[in-house]
């Protein structure tokens, strides 16, 4: 396991160990418990504290966030909306395009093989690099020629539409 986003005096997995040790109740139990599965599913997991000490696992790209709330411990897969989800964990941003998101409540237990099993997705649709949702578009081959501009009907190869230019009297 790797750690990123760390302060110069202590690596990212001891602030997100004094994170969840600062969450004496049941929300540190919980999310000490899913980060033992997500290092189980992904030994080579980053982990990072970003936006505000919120604790950040990744591998070539984010796997999931992990919020804790008054009534809720929250796991946000980044790229969730791309992943199977047989078991139905995901029940929390389901409205979205992008990401999913596990709420567990006080007391709820999550399915570890299901859990693990969508972090190994996770990973291997980071990794394959087909998760990137937007593409740069293609530059044109000879600067300035219609057939190649971004915008039909431009010879500049800018965007927009062409304006005509006063003529001053």
């Amino acid at each position: 396991m790797k750690n990123s986003g760390a302060s110069q005096d202590q690596p990212a997995s001891e602030l997100i160990s004094k994170r969840i040790d600062e969450l004496w109740d049941w929300r540190g139990d919980t999310l000490s418990r899913m980060r033992k599965l997500i290092r189980e599913a992904d030994p080579e997991v980053v982990e990072e504290l970003k936006w505000r000490g919120t604790p950040v696992w990744s591998h070539d790209g984010i796997i999931c966030t992990g919020e804790s709330y008054k009534k809720v411990v929250k796991l946000t897969f980044a790229k969730g909306a791309s992943l199977k989800d047989p078991a139905r964990l995901f029940n929390s941003s389901l409205d979205g395009n992008v990401r999913r998101a596990i709420d567990i409540h006080e007391g709820e237990k999550v399915d570890a093989s299901a859990f693990k099993g969508l972090v190994r997705q996770a990973v291997a649709l980071n990794s394959s690099g087909k998760s990137k949702l937007f593409k740069k578009p293609a530059r044109a081959t000879e600067p300035g020629s219609a057939k190649n501009s971004r915008v039909p009907g431009r010879s500049d190869g800018r965007a927009g539409p062409v304006r005509a230019s006063k003529a001053k009297s």
